[in-house]
């Protein structure tokens, strides 16, 4: 399984899920690629945002090695589902490449905890600590979520 976490700048939220997923995914056992993006390149070749960074630390992941990347068209055909953080996101993806089959793979990471909401996952980029704190228990919980659902062969997809 290829997953792609898709944020703005991919330095904030994306790099989170990265490292939490790909985390999560190793202790069930799963052979799974994670991976994150942005969707406008401002920051590319930088390393994750240092509170990124270091809330992962703090819940014992390691995301420095990641260097943030724009999406690109081929990213649809390489990875099986693609995770937006945000609406914006969402709809910045649909601009890039939107067809029948990529509606099956995309959806936003919040409807893995809240069906049929279409939640945010807010940018902490302008706040404090506290805000990547609260976006890390967002992440996490959503990622348990995946986790759980592709051991009971239940992950949702709004489209699928």
């Amino acid at each position: 399984m290829k997953i792609l976490m898709v944020c703005l700048g991919n330095i904030c939220r994306s790099p989170i899920a990265e490292g939490v997923l790909q985390h999560k995914a190793n202790a069930a056992g799963f052979d799974w690629l994670i991976e994150s993006a942005g969707t406008n390149g401002l920051h590319n070749g930088e390393q994750p945002h240092h509170l990124s960074q270091k809330i992962c630390r703090q819940n014992g992941m390691d995301i420095s090695h990641q260097v943030s990347r724009k999406v690109s068209v081929t990213d649809f055909d390489t990875y099986d589902l693609i995770f937006a953080m945000s609406k914006d996101v969402l709809s910045d993806l649909q601009a890039i490449r939107w067809n029948t089959s990529d509606a099956q793979k995309i959806s936003l990471l919040l409807e893995q905890t809240h069906p049929g909401m279409r939640m945010d996952v807010p940018d902490p980029w302008y706040g404090n600590e506290d805000g990547y704190i609260e976006v890390f228990a967002m992440i996490n919980a959503a990622c348990d979520a995946i986790i759980n659902a592709h051991q009971n062969n239940k992950l949702y997809t709004p489209y699928g």
